[in-house]
Formats: structure tokens, sequence, C-alpha cells
């Protein structure tokens, strides 16, 4: 081998160890809580009056970076009859990694009277960098969440071990900076919707900002009390009173769920 034939090989070498030093290991989560094909069905109540439908749905798994994701979906509009005085049209969009549990990209369409926002992010979760509206660019941690993709990662965390008031610690990004998102265990209770009786734990996530209702308190959650952890209610805290989300209808749930009370 001569000199030059040398130095070509040591070359290719170094750039295939340099490839592949560069590339990520991603964590891989265990998830028996929420699958392709699920979609649920709220009613918003504000008292006694239902002022608009909200629905939470996996319609596929998409290509991102690629990496196979899932796409969530949240979307909250205002009935009819409420329209003509404060008409809402929301819609939430993450496209979480189906491994990893954490998301690639999240979309905000903000429709509230007079008032609209539009916001988006992509997570380069291999640079730790978030790309957002306008090409700015942010560090993120590793795993970072925006706040749909830390509700379905919530799903997925083990309460059994907990007492009330401990808790699980995330990461939140929105806008232009992270935020700590610790979600607090509340204890159980077992409560009845439209869609049924359920046995329920409790969960209040500490949101500081990018929340999916504009609050001034807390926000509970009851999930079942299964491996699957379906929303059944949310209450979330209001300058006046509070807002109430509860569950009407549930489709494509993992055969998993067993805390529905015949």
């Amino acid at each position: 081998m001569n000199i030059k034939t040398s130095h070509i090989l040591i070359i290719a070498v170094m750039f295939f160890l340099n490839i592949n030093a560069q590339k990520k290991q991603f964590r891989k989560l265990e998830n028996n809580a929420f699958k392709v094909g699920e979609k649920l069905t709220f009613d918003v109540k504000y008292g006694f009056v239902t002022a608009g439908v909200a629905y939470m749905e996996i319609p596929k798994i998409k290509k991102i970076a690629k990496r196979d994701v899932y796409q969530i979906r949240f979307k909250v509009n205002s009935v009819s009859a409420f329209d003509p005085f404060f008409k809402v049209r929301d819609r939430y969009e993450t496209y979480m990694d189906v491994e990893g549990l954490f998301p690639w990209r999240f979309e905000q369409h903000i429709r509230e009277g007079s008032y609209s926002r539009d916001f988006s992010a992509f997570f380069d979760m291999r640079k730790n960098k978030a790309i957002t509206t306008g090409g700015k660019t942010y560090d993120i941690p590793d795993n970072v969440n925006d706040i749909v993709s830390a509700f379905y990662l919530a799903r997925t965390f083990n309460y059994d071990t907990l007492k009330v008031g401990d808790s699980f610690h995330l990461e939140n990004f929105y806008k232009d900076k992270v935020y700590p998102l610790d979600v607090v265990y509340r204890g159980k209770e077992t409560i009845t919707v439209d869609a049924g009786t359920f046995n329920c734990i409790m969960i209040e996530p500490m949101v500081v900002a990018g929340g999916l209702f504009k609050s001034e308190g807390s926000i509970i959650i009851w999930l079942t009390d299964d491996e699957v952890k379906m929303p059944v209610k949310v209450k979330t805290k209001v300058l006046i009173g509070s807002i109430d989300a509860v569950l009407t209808k549930y489709e494509g749930v993992s055969e998993k769920m067993t805390s529905l009370r015949k």
C-alpha cells in the first residue's frame, strides 16, 4: 500500500467514525396508554352551559426527520349558539416520536373572538435546537416537550407508587423559552360523565406557559386508573368560575382500559 492510498484510507475511516459519533441515541419508552385511531370527544362546559366541543385524536403515524411519529390533534370549537358572542376555533397539533415519546414538531392555531395567533416549532432533537415561526432558533434540552406531547407522555407514567403531592418533572418549550412543567399526583376518585363511570387518578399539571386553556389557577385532570389513563374530565379555573371538559365519547381506545365501571 503506498502512502497516498494509506492517507485516503485513514481519512475515510476518520470520516466514518465521525459520522457514527454524531448519530444520537434516542431514548426508548414503553407506551401502553394510547395508539393510532384513538379519538376522544368532550363537551366544554361553563357552569351548566355547554359552550363548546373538544376533540383529541391520533389519526395516523407519519415520518419526520426519518423517524416514525404520532400525529396528535387537539381541537376546541365553540358551539354555534355561542359563535355570535365569542367564536372559538383553536387547534393544536404535535408530532410525537413513536419510540421516544418526545415531539419533533408543534403547531398552535388560535382563533378566539377577534384574537388570533399562529405558532410553530420544529424540535431538532439531534442538535438540541428549536426552530420557531420566522426561523428563530433556541437551545433546548434532550426530550423537551410541548404542552400536548407532555400530556400524552404523562399518560404513560406509573402513578401507583406515588403519594399524594408527589410529582414528575418535565420541561416544556413555548414561544422562546423552556419552562418547568411538574405533574403532581392528587389522588383517586370515581367520577361519572356522559361516557360512563370511571375509576380515576387525578393529576395537576403546573403549567407556566403554553397551556391549552387560559387559566388563572389550577388545572385538574382525571385519568382512568389503568394503563391507558384516558382523560375523562378536565377542570380549569378561569377569572370567573371554572371551565370543565367532560368526556362524552371515546373510540379506538386500547383494550387495556379497564377502569370503566359497569
